[in-house]
């Protein structure tokens, strides 16, 4: 019988390795959801390590949403059902990360976000459900208050996207562009905020939930192009304000 675990002999910190082994053994198949994982004495001894290691790797392990622990006589680590909203979280703080740390510039990033968001464009308008469509209205009503803050804008305008993502029905669309939406958009209202005119962007919203409410797929992708376009037009303006100001 082949062996579940298969350490890796790639450099790098011992509970690293054995939480990697562990979850591909999960992603692979060869641990199942509900499927109790050996002790810590048995893990230690499998991988010829100690169990303060093994202890340290499943730590991680749990930290992923993979495993989960209970105590007592029938208690010990299972492999965990990982749902797609539970690892929402995960996927957004990862694609802040990145975008934080790297040197993406603003085209780049918007160029990105808006191709996402109108690959769904067709199947939001074909199958959304009347909880998003309401959630799109009530986040327009609530962008044209003049007196909304500049946070809650931006909260709004995640919500509105948010709402037209799930519109597809589809929780591994939604998963991959949790990212784009909740990481990008934030990420992109801090640098255009100065400069965006708030009844442009309502307009755009308007007519990217008129186009979804009447099932018009090409509608919601024109107008979500638009609404790049003029996100791109923004950021440049910002850019240029900065440097005048630096300058």
């Amino acid at each position: 019988m082949a062996p579940i675990y298969k350490l890796g002999k790639e450099e790098g910190e011992l509970p690293i390795r054995i939480a990697a082994a562990i979850r591909d053994a999960i992603v692979e198949g060869r641990l199942i959801v509900d499927q109790r994982l050996p002790s810590e004495s048995e893990l230690a001894d499998e991988f010829g390590v100690s169990r303060p290691t093994v202890r340290e790797a499943l730590k991680r392990l749990a930290a992923q949403n993979l495993i989960r622990t209970q105590r007592g006589a029938t208690g010990g680590a299972f492999v965990n059902r990982l749902s797609f909203e539970e690892a929402y979280g995960q996927q957004i703080t990862t694609s802040t990360l990145l975008l934080s740390m790297n040197q993406v510039d603003f085209e780049t990033a918007c160029e990105a976000r808006y191709t996402l968001e109108r690959a769904v464009a067709r199947l939001s308008a074909e199958r959304h459900d009347a909880d998003q469509m309401a959630t799109m209205r009530a986040e327009i009503h609530r962008q044209a208050q003049p007196g909304l803050s500049d946070e809650s804008f931006c909260a709004s305008d995640v919500a509105f996207h948010r709402a037209l993502v799930d519109g597809a029905q589809n929780p591994v669309l939604s998963y991959q562009l949790a990212g784009a939406v909740e990481a990008m958009q934030p990420l992109m209202n801090m640098i255009t905020f100065t400069q965006r005119n708030r009844a442009r962007i309502v307009d755009l919203h308007t007519a990217i939930a008129d186009g979804i409410e009447a099932g018009d797929g090409k509608a919601v992708d024109e107008n979500l192009a638009a609404l790049c376009d003029y996100t791109i037009t923004l950021g440049v303006a910002a850019m240029e304000a900065r440097a005048a100001k630096n300058g």
